[in-house]
């Protein structure tokens, strides 16, 4: 670790003078939230309020409301597919940015599980299968966002790869597999970019939830110097004293948690000594120092030091263009030449509702979305047609009513206590409530509007989300009733709630009153408020045969044909893992039908995680756009018109089908979860079994060639200092006729492996170059590269001896090889 410097010493005096002046219950009172997100301030000692927020992509505030809308940037694993560690850095910088304007001063991000398996409900929110490139990804984020001056959490610690039964499942893995795979992201995370928090996960690892987890705990803070604060994730403290004990300095969410009054009767009764609460209360007035909010203490950045303000629609639309990954381009079926094009048919669904972004925690109300459909109608020129045409519904719930709706909160004598504006059916409110109305009097919520449909026949009205609900269209009750969520994760209830429909006749251009009322119940998420229910609506469409038959007609005459298909909150959120890797609905048919009668069919694939694509070599074209965030539409115009070049590459292995994948299974039998793989999850497994998949890890195609002409490697001796084992400079030509940018990688493939991956991922660089120019990329490989955790002797065993160090554009495709004897 950087030794402290004159200012870290002065910052960490004055935070030893704030807590000498506290007495014990002051100092529990730093331990637990006063609410939803925030620690409570101590104007005695001139502490301020500390604000938390979700979520990492898009900072939500402390109201999670369409009132207050955030920059929503592309998923996780999309900022992940850039491979450009200034442009994440970047992100982060836009990040800090939104925290600043809604005062947060803690952002509870970057998640740096690994995608262990394609199932993970979470995939779209976390980096990688590779544990160098989520560590790498993950530091990048974590230096932009507190270079802003807000901090962040790097989480879930550890071994929250899945969701089913997260709160109680026990991940058995060995040291080694723990050490190597999951630890390794949060270890370089820690070494590079001095994270000022880390977030505590639900599940248990070996027996032990990671709250009270002594072990690893010491492993982060004794071992690798983290100096930080520990959270923990919301409701996932438990137990009063080995919580303490494990070194969990803030428990969330409050005002009641396992600490409070529960800490101060420990220490008084001497189960627990108040030299252990003091260390928790030092880490959380140290955070409070870092972010500005100890008045003494100079915060770790000035504001003058901040990075300058950014455009944040221009930084979204920049990420989503180059986290595009275009998997397949037969016949140069891409980029499409609107010069030498007459007609587009743009096909599916998520073209006008595009999915931004995955549900739970990544989730924020966008300050606005450019779809696909209008992406392209914006960027084609006059003389274009473009023909739009939905080809089939994949969603099993309906969508929120598209009109404009007031939420009133009543009292249970009928009184209005406030109102708010809401733009469509969607309600939701988490720890805080409008106009100040206090949890214990509200009664009842009211959502409510005038709706004029634009067709005749019938419309489907419904409600989604758990309680009891009465829903009334134009003055008929047409539902009265519970809707009842089953499980025992409060989280799944918002994630993947119970819904009811109902259907309605009504007529063209006659205004009704919608209303829908939900009695104010608590849903076992402890003692903070929450609210979340939707009032959903789908006017009169075609069934799927009939939207099929009319995408097909418009493939059938136009010059090309792009089908978008899309994952559904559904399928793919936070709060469940998905059952498989099938696209929802009849999306494979639709994409079938249209290659039929189009020989140029381009499909864009708006999904956060691997899916099932069995029509793959009867297209022309494959690109995949992840969930984009609020500007995919431009972006997505900007790849497919050739405006710009995809460069991203894939972060994840794909699968042919989800039978092949190497690494599958996320549920748990009788509560535990066996990593039995060991090492070896991803590109690792998938070589270890000789299985090929559809696309490799590090795969994308480029709109113009890469020529590799050289490498060079200078090792680093036996007394060079630092952790790096070789410097590598790679250089390339772009010999293609277009500007582009090119990802190069390096792997080290020891030559005898044993009872090691046959190679991995030691360094990577991204490079831009115009046509026909030549650059050098300069990759930097470390130390980690070859070391192994050798069990018997507890520590890490650097591997010496013989290597091959391969260049390339992926796993699969390495173009240099260069044999290395390494020490």
């Amino acid at each position: 670790m950087t030794a402290p410097t004159d200012a870290d010493l002065a910052r960490e005096r004055r935070v030893d003078a704030a807590l000498a002046a506290l007495d014990l219950e002051a100092k529990v009172r730093l331990l637990s939230g006063d609410s939803m997100w925030a620690v409570a301030a101590n104007p005695a000692i001139g502490l301020g309020r500390l604000v938390m927020s979700d979520g990492p992509v898009g900072v939500r505030g402390e109201r999670w409301t369409p009132d207050d809308p955030s920059i929503q940037l592309p998923s996780p694993t999309a900022i992940a597919a850039t491979w450009d560690r200034d442009l994440v850095r970047t992100a982060g910088h836009l990040l800090a940015q939104e925290a600043r304007r809604k005062g947060v001063h803690v952002l509870l991000a970057p998640a740096v599980n690994m995608h262990r398996s394609p199932l993970g409900g979470r995939h779209f929110e976390t980096f990688s299968e590779d544990p160098y490139l989520t560590g790498e990804i993950g530091a990048a984020y974590v230096l932009g966002v507190q270079d802003g001056g807000v901090g962040t959490t790097v989480k879930h610690f550890v071994a929250n790869d899945s969701e089913t039964d997260r709160f109680t499942v026990d991940v058995r893995a060995d040291e080694r597999t723990l050490r190597e795979i999951y630890l390794a992201p949060f270890e370089r995370i820690v070494a590079l970019a001095r994270p000022w928090g880390v977030m505590a996960a639900y599940n248990k690892v070996n027996g032990t939830t990671m709250t009270e987890h002594l072990d690893l705990n010491s492993v982060l803070r004794d071992e690798w110097g983290f100096d930080g604060f520990i959270v923990s994730d919301w409701t996932a403290a438990r137990d009063t004293v080995r919580d303490c004990l494990a070194g969990l300095d803030v428990a969330m969410p409050g005002p009641n948690t396992v600490y409070g009054q529960h800490l101060v009767d420990a220490v008084r009764d001497g189960r627990v000594p108040e030299k252990a609460v003091d260390a928790l209360a030092r880490r959380v007035l140290l955070l409070a120092a870092r972010v500005g909010l100890l008045e003494g203490a100079e915060p770790v950045v000035a504001p003058a030091d901040r990075p300058s303000g950014l455009d944040g629609r221009a930084v979204a639309r920049e990420i989503a263009t180059r986290s595009f990954v275009l998997l397949r381009n037969e016949r140069e079926a891409l980029p499409v030449d609107p010069a030498r094009t007459r007609r587009v048919a743009l096909i599916g669904l998520a073209a006008s509702e595009a999915r931004t972004s995955g549900g739970g925690s990544a989730s924020v109300f966008a300050e606005r979305t450019v779809t696909p459909l209008e992406g392209l109608r914006a960027a084609l020129p006059e003389g274009v047609e473009l023909t739009y045409a939905v080809g089939a519904d994949p969603r099993a719930n309906l969508p929120a009513v598209a009109a404009p709706m007031t939420a009133a909160f009543l009292a249970a004598d009928g009184r209005v206590l406030t109102t708010e504006s809401l733009p469509d059916g969607t309600a939701r409110w988490i720890g805080e409530l409008p106009g100040g109305v206090a949890n214990a009097e509200l009664d009842r919520v009211e959502v409510s509007g005038a709706f004029t449909p634009e067709a005749t026949g019938e419309h489907v009205f419904g409600i989604s989300g758990a309680g009891r609900y009465v829903l009334t269209v134009g003055g008929d009750v047409v539902f009265d009733g519970e809707l009842h969520f089953e499980g025992d994760d409060p989280g799944a209830a918002m994630f993947d709630p119970p819904t009811t429909t109902v259907p309605v006749e009504l007529t063209a251009g006659e205004e009704v009153r919608v209303s829908v009322v939900k009695t104010h119940q608590d849903l076992g998420m402890g003692d903070f408020t929450f609210i979340g229910f939707t009032l959903t609506h789908r006017g009169p469409m075609a069934d799927d045969d009939e939207l099929i038959a009319e995408a097909v007609e418009a493939a059938r005459g136009a010059d090309v044909a792009v089908v978008l298909v899309a994952t559904t909150a559904e399928v793919e959120s936070e709060g469940f893992d998905r059952s498989d890797l099938r696209l929802p609905g009849r999306q494979d048919e639709l994409v079938a039908r249209v290659a039929e009668v189009n020989e140029r069919t381009v499909v864009v694939v708006n999904a956060g995680a691997p899916v099932d694509m069995p029509w793959r070599e009867d297209v022309s074209a494959i690109l995949l756009t992840w969930f984009g965030g609020q500007e995919v539409g431009g972006a997505l115009a900007d790849v497919l018109l050739g405006d710009r070049d995809p460069s991203g590459r894939l972060p994840t292995t794909w699968p042919v089908a989800a039978e092949d994948v190497p690494v599958l299974e996320v549920a748990p039998t009788d509560g535990v979860l066996d990593y039995t793989e060991g090492v070896f999850v991803g590109y690792r497994a998938w070589e270890r079994t000789g299985t090929a998949p559809a696309f490799c890890f590090g795969h994308g195609l480029s709109y113009t060639e890469w020529r590799y002409d050289s490498v060079d490697v200078e090792l680093a001796g036996p007394d060079t200092e630092g952790d790096d084992l070789a410097e590598v400079r790679v250089r390339v030509t772009n010999v293609g006729e277009r500007d582009g940018d090119e990802v190069v990688q390096v792997y080290l493939a020891p030559r005898e492996p044993g009872d090691r991956p046959a190679r991995v991922l030691a360094g990577f660089a991204t490079v831009r170059a115009a046509a026909g120019a030549t650059v050098e990329a300069v990759v930097t490989v470390p130390r980690d590269a070859i070391r192994t955790w050798a069990a018997d002797a507890d520590e890490w065993e650097y591997v010496a001896g013989a290597y091959e160090l391969l260049v390339g554009r992926s796993y699969q495709d390495t173009r240099l090889s260069v044999p290395v004897e390494l020490r």
